[in-house]
């Protein structure tokens, strides 16, 4: 039998997951199956991914995948530049969006949290972020 069919569990998802649901959770461990083919990208999606549902249920009191708000992304978001290089932050941002994308088009969230996030300005264009230059 193939490897990659699996049932999900509550042990195999992040808590905001796990509550939403057996649909949920099959739909979310199939974005990593299935839509990420690069084994590297899918561990890095994998780490940015429960880093941020983690933190909304420790720090930002989320009960549900549908409860995150574009607020909630932003504040994230917003700690992530201080902690980590711009093209890190990015790579999170990507994960994100992309991941809620999936769950938008598998009916699992009405709206994508993360879709007008813009991303963080890094290099020679740092310092005219946001002086519309």
């Amino acid at each position: 039998m193939n490897q990659l069919i699996i049932r999900p569990s509550l042990s195999a998802c992040p808590t905001l997951i796990a509550s939403a649901g057996d649909r949920a959770q099959t739909r979310f461990l199939e974005f990593f199956a299935s839509n990420i083919r690069n084994p590297h990208t899918r561990r890095a999606y994998v780490r940015a991914v429960t880093e941020f549902l983690d933190w909304c249920v420790v720090a930002a009191g989320v009960s549900s995948i549908i409860d995150v708000e574009p607020l909630h992304v932003a504040a994230w978001i917003e700690g992530k530049t201080r902690q980590r290089s711009a093209p890190t932050v990015k790579q999170h941002l990507a994960a994100l969006r992309h991941l809620f994308d999936w769950l938008v088009t598998g009916q699992i969230v009405p709206v994508n949290p993360a879709a007008s996030m813009r991303g963080v300005a890094y290099g020679e264009d740092r310092q005219n972020a946001g002086s519309g230059r």
